[in-house]
């Protein structure tokens, strides 16, 4: 994998050109792309002569002209936008999404657009996973995971809603991260549910990914400059814990203590029962929402739309209003439940999915273990580095408090590096 850290470091000190940078993308993808399948859409050429004619200015910039990769749910001006579908085939927005013009500002070559589920809901589009290409890369941003792992790009963006981001990390073994609700915007993004979608970002490793979102935003989330501070860990087994196969448990209480031996404050925490409530809650909200979000898709273009999410738009709009604030009210109150339970707390510590990458491209997986952590808003990261008897990837998931995003990032590269100096040691 290509580590943005890494590799803005070294333009920076003058060993690389971005358009160096622009040219072990396209080795890579001309090696790996016919089998992972990660983009919808490439124009390296052009992104390698801007790299070329806007050098100094690249450089100079925060992102130092590194290359990425942004999920066909946003809108880009100088590429067809198609959202995963082909109702949308051929599509070209007037304008950038907001995010894709602060990636562009901060000094950033969006390379290509990302393969994406149809309309970033569950109906898989083709990626493979670059570990076991049998396997799924996860959804709905398959395309930025793989293009990620399969070393194509050293960051992408991706949006989660339940858990589009963290899942397809876990699956490919790079590290995702969902940020705090709204800190990234979602302005020329397709929205899917409004009050859950969110946008995140992959790279290579935690410190590589809190890096870029610090480029874009301009905001302190960098984590490379000093060793992070041990933090206090709650390990949570939420009611779908069994739901995990057993190398995920192991995974998750190996990290948790692992991240203990080296000095991390760890206790085990049990959910109160209106997180349940709140579990269920996730699935209300979001599909009376999407229902809405994509009437316009419905009602004038359902044959054209795929089977499952055909299907859950029909039971969709079934959802009463009635149910839908009383899911409202209920995520309001977990919120609420989740700071106060944090208090003497900085993260928790949980699984990204139920287990590894399943073998098929049939489906994406599950977010069971994402919806909870989406809905509370709450920053989520993906830590790799453990694997299970097969060497496919397993995920496990950080979860900060809110808007307290640089300290989640910090907790995520302590487990990170616990992890890795446990394997260094074998």
């Amino acid at each position: 994998m290509l580590s943005a850290l890494e590799l803005a470091g070294r333009i920076e000190d003058g060993e690389l050109a971005p358009a160096d940078v622009v040219d072990l993308c396209a080795e890579a993808i001309a090696r790996r792309e016919d089998e992972v399948g990660a983009f919808a859409i490439l124009d390296v050429e052009r992104m390698r002569k801007r790299a070329q004619d806007r050098a100094a200015e690249l450089i100079a910039a925060p992102l130092r002209g590194l290359p990425v990769g942004v999920k066909d749910l946003y809108d880009t001006a100088d590429f067809p936008t198609a959202y995963g579908s082909p109702i949308y085939a051929g599509h070209r927005p007037a304008s950038d999404a907001a995010l894709v013009s602060m990636i562009r500002r901060a000094g950033g070559l969006i390379l290509g657009k990302t393969v994406m589920t149809e309309l970033a809901f569950i109906d898989p589009a083709g990626t493979r996973n670059p570990h076991h290409p049998e396997h799924t890369p996860g959804g709905s941003s398959s395309g930025s995971a793989a293009a990620v792992a399969a070393g194509m790009l050293p960051i992408a963006v991706g949006t989660q809603t339940a858990g589009s981001i963290i899942r397809p990390a876990a699956f490919c073994g790079v590290a995702g991260y969902k940020p705090s609700f709204k800190l990234l915007p979602m302005v020329g993004c397709k929205p899917f549910a409004w009050s859950l979608d969110t946008a995140g970002l992959f790279a290579a490793r935690v410190a590589d990914v809190a890096f870029a979102a610090a480029a874009i935003t301009g905001r302190d989330l960098r984590i490379d400059r000093a060793q992070p501070a041990a933090p206090r860990i709650a390990l949570v087994r939420t009611h779908v814990w069994p739901e995990a196969s057993d190398a995920m448990q192991s995974a998750v209480e190996d990290a948790a203590r692992l991240a203990n031996r080296a000095g991390a404050k760890v206790a085990e925490v049990r959910l109160p029962p209106i997180f349940e409530d709140a579990f269920r809650a996730h699935g209300t909200i979001q599909d009376y929402e999407a229902y809405r979000a994509l009437a316009f898709e419905y009602d004038h273009h359902r044959d054209r739309i795929g089977s499952k999410l055909r299907a859950m738009l029909d039971e969709a709009g079934k959802i009463a209003a009635a149910d839908y604030d009383a899911a409202r009210r209920t995520a309001r109150r977990a919120r609420q439940a989740l700071a106060d339970l944090m208090t003497d707390t900085d993260v928790l510590i949980t699984p990204s999915a139920p287990g590894a990458a399943p073998k098929t491209l049939d489906s994406t997986g599950f977010p069971i273990f994402n919806r909870l952590w989406t809905l509370m808003g709450a920053p989520c990261i993906n830590v790799a580095g453990e694997v299970d008897s097969a060497r496919l990837p397993l995920g496990v998931q950080i979860v900060g408090r809110f808007a307290r995003d640089r300290a989640a990032l910090e907790a995520a590269l302590f487990v990170e590096q616990a992890i890795a100096r446990s394997h260094g040691a074998k």
